[in-house]
């Protein structure tokens, strides 16, 4: 149950950040669950794969590689969905930070 609840928050998360940032753009609320489930699927496979592989570099650089691997996993979620759309890479960056500030505040309430 729990997990719907993070889902639920994520979406919610995703959904307010496209709709305030113009690189950013997602049709629906729907859009931002399906957007939700596939970021958890390819954070939770290939993410998980490539910051495993890119550990030392992730170490050396204190987390910047694995920031950078959250806002490829973003553009590759923008390329296998027709209703969520990031412009550039600068774009799903700020994304990424919007998204885990917004998502960090609701759950201070929920």
């Amino acid at each position: 149950m729990s997990w719907i609840i993070n889902l639920l928050i994520n979406a919610f998360a995703v959904w307010l950040v496209a709709a305030i940032l113009p690189g950013v753009k997602i049709r629906n609320f729907i859009s931002a669950i399906w957007v939700s489930v596939l970021l958890a699927l390819v954070n939770g496979t290939l993410g998980w794969i490539l910051k495993l592989l890119t550990l030392p570099f992730n170490i050396i650089t204190f987390g910047l590689v694995g920031f950078i691997i959250n806002v490829l996993m973003i553009l590759l979620v923008d390329k296998l969905t027709f209703s969520f759309h990031v412009r550039n890479f600068w774009w799903a960056a700020l994304f990424a930070i919007l998204v885990s500030i917004v998502m960090n505040i609701v759950r201070l309430f929920v």
